[in-house]
């Protein structure tokens, strides 16, 4: 497949049919999965609340849109069972604190956004939202909307509405998000730029 009719990144290079198909995309799932782990580690912690501003957003929705819908829910449900199966792949999770009991915590509702938020940069992505600075911005920002909705949620129903909901779960990550969506929106349409020049 070449890079002009591909429809997202992973499918501008590599085998485009049959068997070795199959086998890029079983690696990119692993791949994934294990930048997806060590992405949620990379955090700082945010005083006075119960989540911390991680690269994970970052690495989730940067995933989403080179992979596209079906092979990037693909690798995050695959990244949510490795972890549900107790393994230490999410941002606060621990030897302790891991599995399903970690993942009805503060942080659940992210998680959810997560697999939605990959979802929609997929399907951006294959209507080349992806190979625009402006347009890949609009898809982050888009994403994170969609990421913060289930995560505010849940926090409201775990903590209770009368807590400072926003304050814990919105507000002090505003900052890196828009840090983190223009290094996105620079890198993808840079990675497009990259694949035109080796097969021109």
């Amino acid at each position: 497949m070449s890079q002009t009719n591909a429809r997202v990144l992973s499918e501008a290079f590599g085998p485009s049919e049959g068997t070795a198909r199959r086998i890029k995309q079983l690696a990119l799932v692993l791949c994934g999965i294990a930048l997806l782990a060590v992405a949620a580690k990379i955090k700082l912690p945010v005083p006075g609340s119960p989540v911390a501003v991680s690269m994970g957003t970052f690495a989730v929705l940067s995933l989403g849109a080179a992979y596209g819908a079906r092979l990037g829910l693909a690798t995050i449900l695959g990244y949510m069972l490795v972890g549900m199966l107790g393994f230490d792949v999410f941002q606060s999770s621990s030897a302790e604190v891991n599995g399903l009991d970690y993942m009805m915590g503060g942080t659940g509702g992210y998680l959810l956004g997560y697999v939605l938020a990959t979802g929609v940069l997929g399907l951006l992505a294959a209507r080349g939202w992806d190979r625009s600075v402006p347009k890949m911005a609009g898809a982050m920002a888009l994403g994170n909307v969609v990421l913060y909705i289930p995560g505010l949620l849940w926090l409201g129903v775990l903590y209770g509405w009368d807590k400072p909901i926003l304050a814990w779960g919105l507000t002090p990550f505003i900052f890196g998000d828009l840090l983190k969506l223009a290094l996105a929106a620079m890198v993808l349409p840079l990675a497009w730029k990259l694949v035109g020049r080796v097969r021109g």
